[in-house]
């Protein structure tokens, strides 16, 4: 129960706004620590404006100074270098001259690649309402695009909110909801970069949404020089989340369809896709500190006009997604850095160009931030209380804390590979900074007052195993186990299944385990029913026992009472499986037993020792040559008249001296038939005979037992016996002793003696 708290209270930490706040900012930070820099994509380009630039330009501090003729002379040379998309986070909402408007806007038409910014503009506003109410207040957005003819000239314009300091950017939004679900900056500019695959996406579109597809352009070519293409990613948008198979239709038939081109059409495509995909918010995956993405000044690009200087950088811009902005603090009061996982505590934040362009290159890479699934969020959580609480309950103080520690250890490196792989994000901060240190103190609290409750459950544990008052003592004085010895009078049910050997090797051993334990369930029931107690199980055998400090008839009776319920439902059990059948033979004792726990060293087991456990074994495998079901000594049937039994002689089981009178347990009296009684009048004829060696009138009686029972085994056996001593008669002073050999049974032999203490050489009668 202790397990189930403890996940739930991380599940709650989980959930409330404080523990998601939390687990972003502890987890995010250690994951993005752990894993450092890596590579961004090469085609992404940031072109920087900064204070370098104003200065080697003789420019304004203030870069909505600066002349818009500067920013058309770069367009041009990006367009000349083979640029792929020109994205601006730089507002341009404010008019400047006539003349360099229109240069700016001309050169933004020739390039047809250029997405320009705007940005929201939040106003409060009060609600009327009547006097004396509570004053209420509205938020509004309002979009303030570019001037009207940059806005008309530019192939689309979109906005690219973010979270300014001192909140932590972990995440951007591909579209943003509060604005009607428009596309933000990064998701226009990759499908502006992605239009040489257009024609292979909307075919792909026009396959499952034909009548949707057909209100979009049907071909790159229709795309050239369009304006307002955020409109139609917003249009691809709204198909998509009407849609919610698409992104699976589409992914699985672009597996079956030949791109022509190379590899990188099929990636972008891909990208392409997965994009349309994301609901809400997406976490960025940061390539690292300030100015890992390849970063060229502002003057830098100018350079590069015909001819261009000889110290110039060399740069290749052909087919690469550029992204302008400003970086640093280009002018006092004025900054666009935003607080990160890679800010450092001098304040070096990653600007607004910077996270556009880590956006877009997620999305180019496919590469995002994903928190698991909630379902697998939910299992980790449970998962993690679980076992920290066994570790704490089940090892002592400082074992526990290291066992806790290593662990953590391990999950830290799994959720390091997860994230650096794959960009899976598993949660720390709430397994690692609350449910572990919860988990160790209160579990503690816990055993400190669960000590009765402990010594309850090893008790009922140890039930399972020793009978009831072995588990008290047990539980009492666990410290010293075996002290626990009795001298007690015992009735033994030792069971066999036949065939058990045969059946192993035909099933698996899964399939063989589930069997025996339907098997086992099956004659277990009987014994608990009649009050007796299951001492061991080995293989296919059962030994039960009926124990009391005094002999005592009922336990006797009980026993007998079990073995023909343990008969009668393996029967039905047999008939129940099929050809997976276990007939069971059954052997029943009565005497003196120690009952205490048997073993050296380290292992020890509690059972039952004594010659009547030795004896029921050896009376179950008598009935293999006597072709019975249920034997009993004498000793077993004594003072008791409620069963129908059969004597069937004595015999010198293998490695016993004494002999054993044996009867076949038939049924209860009351539920018995007359010919089954017929049989055991009969029976005691043959017995006598057979000890007169009347050889003949033994035989004359056995065929009448065969007319009423023609697979009557003891019957069977004593024909062959008869039909040798016929042939070779025993010795004048034989007194009917059966002697089974000790060669695994294969042969039985009849010992000629006078008395116990005088033998004669034995017959051996193949059998």
């Amino acid at each position: 129960m202790f397990c189930v708290v403890v996940g739930s209270l991380g599940l709650l930490i989980s959930l409330t706004p404080v523990g998601v706040r939390l687990e972003e900012h502890v987890d995010l930070k250690l994951l993005f620590a752990l894993r450092g820099p890596r590579q961004p994509p090469p085609d992404v380009l940031i072109v920087a404006i900064e204070k370098e630039s104003a200065e080697c330009l003789k420019l304004s501090s203030n870069p909505v100074k600066w002349p818009r003729s500067l920013h058309a002379r770069m367009v041009d040379i990006l367009v000349e270098r083979g640029a792929s998309v020109i994205a601006f986070d730089v507002y341009f909402n404010e008019p400047q001259s006539d003349e360099e408007d229109r240069e700016f806007a001309e050169s933004i038409t020739r390039a047809g690649n250029v997405v320009l910014a705007a940005y929201l503009e939040q106003e409060v506003q009060p609600l009327t309402g009547n006097a004396g109410d509570t004053p209420m207040v509205a938020s509004i957005e309002t979009l303030v695009p570019p001037s009207d003819i940059l806005r008309r000239s530019a192939a689309a314009v979109t906005i690219f909110p973010l979270p300014k300091v001192p909140v932590r950017v972990d995440q951007y939004w591909p579209f943003k909801l509060g604005a009607g679900d428009m596309p933000t900056l990064p998701v226009v500019a990759f499908q502006i970069f992605a239009l040489n695959a257009y024609d292979v996406f909307i075919g792909l579109l026009s396959e499952f949404v034909p009548e949707k597809a057909g209100k979009l352009p049907q071909s790159y070519t229709q795309l050239t020089g369009l304006k307002g293409l955020e409109k139609i990613v917003q249009t691809i948008r709204d198909i998509f989340q009407s849609e919610p198979q698409l992104v699976d239709k589409l992914r699985e038939a672009l597996s079956r369809r030949e791109i022509d081109g190379n590899a990188e059409k099929l990636h972008r495509i891909t990208s392409l896709i997965e994009m349309y995909r994301w609901p809400g918010s997406r976490y960025l995956n940061f390539y690292g500190p300030p100015g890992t993405i390849d970063t060229v000044n502002f003057h830098e690009i100018l350079q590069l006009q015909n001819p261009p200087p000889s110290n110039c950088r060399n740069l290749d811009l052909q087919g690469k997604a550029v992204f302008v902005g400003l970086a640093g603090d280009i002018s006092p009061g004025q900054t666009d850095g935003f607080y990160t996982v890679f800010s450092d505590s001098r304040g070096a934040h990653i600007t607004g160009v910077e996270m556009a362009a880590t956006a877009f290159a997620n999305i180019l890479e496919n590469a995002i931030v994903n928190p698991i699934p909630h379902a697998l969020h939910t299992f980790i959580l449970v998962l993690w209380g679980a076992v920290v609480v066994c570790l704490c309950y089940y090892l002592g103080a400082l074992l526990s804390a290291a066992g806790v520690a290593c662990i953590a250890c391990i999950y830290i490196i799994f959720a390091y590979v997860q994230f650096k792989s794959f960009g899976e994000w598993y949660p720390l901060f709430v397994p690692l900074v609350c449910q572990a240190p919860f988990a160790y103190i209160m579990t503690y609290l816990w055993k400190f007052h669960d000590v009765g409750a402990e010594r309850d459950r090893i008790r009922t544990a140890l039930g399972y195993h020793v009978p009831d008052n072995v588990a008290d003592e047990l539980a009492r004085n666990i410290s010293h186990p075996l002290t626990s010895t009795d001298l007690v009078y015992g009735t033994c049910i030792f069971t066999d299944a036949e065939k058990y050997s045969t059946l192993s090797e035909s099933i698996t051993p899964r399939n063989l385990s589930s069997f025996m334990n339907n098997y086992y369930e099956t004659i277990f029931t009987p014994v608990k029913a009649h009050g007796g107690i299951v001492s061991d199980v080995v293989g296919d055998s059962m030994l039960a026992l009926w124990a009391s400090i005094t002999a005592d008839s009922d336990l006797r009776k009980h026993a007998c009472m079990a073995a023909l319920d343990i008969e009668r439902v393996v029967d039905k059990f047999n008939n129940s499986s099929g050809s997976l059948r276990l007939p069971t033979r059954i052997g029943l004792d009565s005497g003196q037993m120690q009952m205490g726990h048997i073993g050296a060293f380290d292992h020890y087991e509690y059972r039952a020792v004594g010659d009547c456990v030795n004896t029921a074994s050896k009376l179950e495998g008598l009935n293999k040559y006597l072709g019975t079901r249920i034997l009993v000594s004498d000793h077993v049937l004594h003072g008791l008249d409620m069963f129908l039994t059969r004597p069937l002689g004595t015999f010198l089981l293998p490695g016993k001296s004494r002999p054993v009178v044996v009867h076949e347990l038939v049924c209860l009296m009351e539920e018995s038939h007359e010919y089954q009684k017929e049989i055991c009048r009969i029976f005691e004829g043959v017995l006598t005979a057979f000890r007169q060696q009347e050889w003949t009138e033994a035989m004359r009686l056995l065929r009448r037992v065969v007319r009423l029972n023609a697979e009557d085994g003891p019957s069977h056996f004593y024909m062959r016996l008869c039909e040798v001593y016929r042939k070779k008669p025993p010795a004048e002073d034989w007194t009917g002793v059966i002697q089974f050999g000790n060669d695994n049974g294969n042969q039985v032999e009849t010992r000629n003696t006078g008395s116990l203490n005088t033998m004669t050489k034995p017959i051996i009668i193949n059998l």
